[in-house]
């Protein structure tokens, strides 16, 4: 098959695009036949080893935990799903090696729920992990009605998701954007508020009395800025920055989970949640769409599609 795959650590330039061999499908998996893979910052740190202290990566590794496609060989002891079943997936293991950026993946099934029929497969890749980051910090939260939510890079992936969500559950949402991109969190349903000096003051002047929760997605003066907003009893979770736990709040690193995929499969299908697809490149432009996602200024997903036209494994 062909994939993207990395032989070492590095930058974008150790991407190659090539020849791997088929994968084996275990009995618990099913062979799903890619046609979208989206890109998330995790991708590129895993790629420089910024995450080796807690994944092994078994080389050549491909990259790439989301997934839409539609499965072409079921294991022997899976009953979930049958070949031609349309799927979406966050494919993590525990360790690195067989991901999404190819033009097959074993998926566990642990991993996939039925794709959105309401979603394009380019907007499906785009859902997995970032809706189940949202969905999971969120519960985390305990994100209700009325509470007031401060969402950080609410035009990213993630933060984009958790918007939607939090306002589905009753809060209003408060979330920090650059100015071009304000009026796609207005679409969303956030008030938007620019990054930069200042933000603690611009928030507090939306909500004086503090906000009751804040999703921090950045780290660091982001961070410490999510904790100095907070009203009394304020709740605070990071995905980027484990030193939230220092500030009182809590540490979320998203886990594949089958049963919560699946609520999200069924929010996009009601229209609750929508996935922006900011652009699209073919699998063999895949380091360029790594390097404009680590420049961290995309608006929703960049996704990497692949070709349908080699004939399905046997």
């Amino acid at each position: 098959m062909k994939a993207i795959s990395y032989s070492g650590y590095g930058g974008p330039d150790v991407l190659e695009y090539g020849e791997l061999p088929d994968p084996k499908v275990g009995p618990d998996q099913v062979l799903v036949k890619v046609r979208a893979a989206a890109v998330n910052p995790v991708d590129w740190k895993c790629r420089e080893g910024y995450l080796a202290p807690i994944l092994d990566a078994v080389f050549p590794v491909i990259p790439g935990w989301d997934v839409s496609g539609v499965v072409v060989q079921p294991g022997a002891s899976v009953t979930e799903f049958a070949v031609g079943d349309e799927v979406i997936g966050y494919v993590r293991e525990d360790f690195l090696s067989r991901g999404t950026f190819a033009e097959y993946v074993a998926a566990p099934v642990r991993t996939l729920a039925r794709k959105p029929l309401r979603l394009s497969f380019e907007e499906a890749a785009g859902l997995p992990l970032a809706g189940l980051t949202a969905y999971q910090v969120l519960r985390a939260l305990e994100i209700g009605e009325g509470d007031t939510v401060l969402v950080n890079a609410a035009a990213g992936g993630v933060g984009s998701i958790a918007v939607q969500l939090a306002k589905n559950a009753g809060a209003r949402v408060i979330g920090t954007a650059s100015e071009r991109n304000h009026g796609h969190v207005r679409s969303l349903g956030a008030e938007p508020v620019a990054y930069g000096e200042g933000l603690a003051d611009r928030i507090r002047t939306l909500a004086p009395d503090g906000v009751d929760a804040a999703f921090d997605t950045i780290g660091g003066e982001t961070l410490k800025v999510s904790a100095d907003v907070l009203g009394p009893g304020g709740r605070l979770a990071s995905i980027a920055d484990a030193e939230v736990t220092s500030l009182g709040g809590r540490y979320v690193f998203v886990r594949p989970d089958a049963a919560d995929l699946h609520t999200l499969g069924v929010l996009a299908d009601e229209g609750v949640i929508t996935v922006h697809v900011d652009r699209t490149f073919p699998l063999e432009q895949a380091a360029e769409a790594y390097r404009l996602n680590a420049e961290g200024r995309t608006r929703g997903k960049i996704v990497v599609t692949v070709d349908w036209d080699r004939p399905a494994v046997s």
